[in-house]
């Protein structure tokens, strides 16, 4: 692939097509830009390295609010078959550039480090600003250069040669340890899983496991110890129907002391339906699924319902919605489960989040979550102790939960943010106040 650098240098033939430009755009109505730098804005708080492409170029003035900027740089992040992860970059024109618009690609492969990606982000971004740079006072002093593979004596490589079919493995363990003079705590964690990705098909495969004890000294003779194992694994495998369609088989299987199972299964297929097609599901995704399963429960203790295992049909449905627009982002889910076998058995849960620009500087955001319990057929027989509350050692009866969070932010001052000061930025220690 050939890539282009960006360097300052004279060139009078790109400043010929600026005054080209400017003049275009004011036989079309759109007032000429500016006689100073072309202003971006990046809205890309969660993936990039702000501070690294802010130093990296400066071909730009970087401004804190899209209403003040000519070109708003959007960008988007799904994973890839590789478990890597895809940039979409969406370049949309502001004031004198308000029809001008265009979609890049940046994909990280799943061993690039920080630094790899953040320099791959930045020759995008790069990219895609010469289009509009090339209308600024800058014009002048940027010209494009290439690199030919070939005339580097590289040799480009074959996609379609693959050893592993695409096929993409990972391992992991770990484990932590932490204690004061009365408590002591450890735990363990492993995983692994396997996965392949095609436009037609998407295969995969996880295992996890995780053991944790806490240790309390509650008196000089007295010690109690908490100890919690859960393992999972799941299988997942989806075909590609249309653009629009998807049809999938699911499976799972686990156990976990807090719920009480030595083992749930269950396995399950369905389809799903995207009413945005898939291939726009970095800006849009409002899927509606509804799969039919059955459940397979071994319980560690006799329940409440006198059960010791129990085979049982379900039906699930959800929808989810996703939006990642100039204004803002907004997310959310409701999910209805049922036991067919037993109808009075159900959940019903939503979530909500959303961030949005109300006005210049200000923005809103609120999550909230909630659900309705009537399916909760793992709980133990008799009466939980104190210390299985306070450690959480076991799950109690509830019909219902919820949670909900919300804040305001408003910036003001000035609009300009090119300037990079690192200085005591990393250092630790007490905080001094002084009065």
């Amino acid at each position: 692939m050939l890539t282009p650098v960006v360097r300052l240098v004279t060139s009078v033939h790109v400043a010929a097509v600026m005054v080209l430009t400017a003049a275009t755009a004011m036989a079309q109505g759109n007032p000429p830009p500016r006689p100073d730098p072309i202003r971006m804005f990046l809205d890309c708080s969660y993936y990039c390295d702000e501070q690294f492409l802010r130093k990296e170029i400066t071909l730009v003035d970087w401004v804190r609010d899209r209403k003040d900027a000519d070109v708003h740089v959007l960008v988007t992040t799904q994973s890839t078959g590789g478990g890597g992860t895809e940039y979409t970059l969406k370049f949309i024109g502001l004031g004198p550039f308000a029809s001008v618009e265009q979609t890049l690609k940046y994909v990280a492969p799943s061993t690039a480090t920080s630094d790899e990606t953040r320099k791959g982000i930045a020759e995008v971004l790069k990219r895609g600003l010469i289009r509009y740079i090339s209308e600024s006072p800058l014009a002048s002093r940027v010209t494009i250069s290439f690199t030919d593979p070939k005339a580097a004596g590289g040799k480009a490589a074959d996609p379609t040669k693959d050893r592993w079919n695409l096929w993409v493995f990972q391992t992991s363990i770990g484990g932590s340890f932490s204690g004061e003079q009365s408590t002591k705590y450890r735990s363990f964690r492993g995983s692994g899983s396997a996965n392949r990705t095609t436009d037609d098909w998407k295969l995969s495969f996880a295992a996890s496991g995780n053991y944790s004890s806490n240790k309390y000294d509650l008196s000089e003779t007295e010690t109690y110890t908490s100890i919690s194992r859960n393992s999972d694994v799941s299988a997942l495998a989806v075909k590609s129907l249309t653009g629009h369609w998807s049809a999938g088989l699911v499976g799972s299987a686990g156990k976990s002391i807090f719920l009480n199972y030595d083992l749930r299964a269950r396995i399950a297929s369905g389809l799903e339906y995207d009413v945005f097609p898939y291939k726009e599901s970095t800006r849009r995704l409002f899927t509606v699924q509804y799969t039919v399963g059955v459940d397979r429960f071994d319980y560690k203790e006799i329940t409440v319902y006198d059960k010791e295992k129990e085979t049982l049909i379900d039906h699930k449905l959800g929808t989810s919605l996703s939006l990642r627009q100039p204004w803002g982002t907004a997310s959310g889910s409701v999910d209805f489960t049922q036991y067919l076998t037993q109808t009075d058995k159900y959940r019903l849960s939503a979530y909500a989040s959303t961030n949005v620009r109300l006005f210049k500087g200000f923005s809103f955001n609120i999550f909230g979550e909630a659900s309705r319990t009537r399916d909760q057929i793992n709980l133990r027989r008799g009466e939980a102790t104190t210390e299985e509350i306070l450690v959480r050692q076991r799950q109690l009866a509830s019909g219902y939960s919820y949670y909900m969070s919300f804040g305001i932010s408003y910036r003001f001052g000035s609009i300009f943010n090119n300037i990079v000061n690192p200085r005591f930025g990393g250092g630790g220690g007490d905080v001094i106040f002084f009065n």
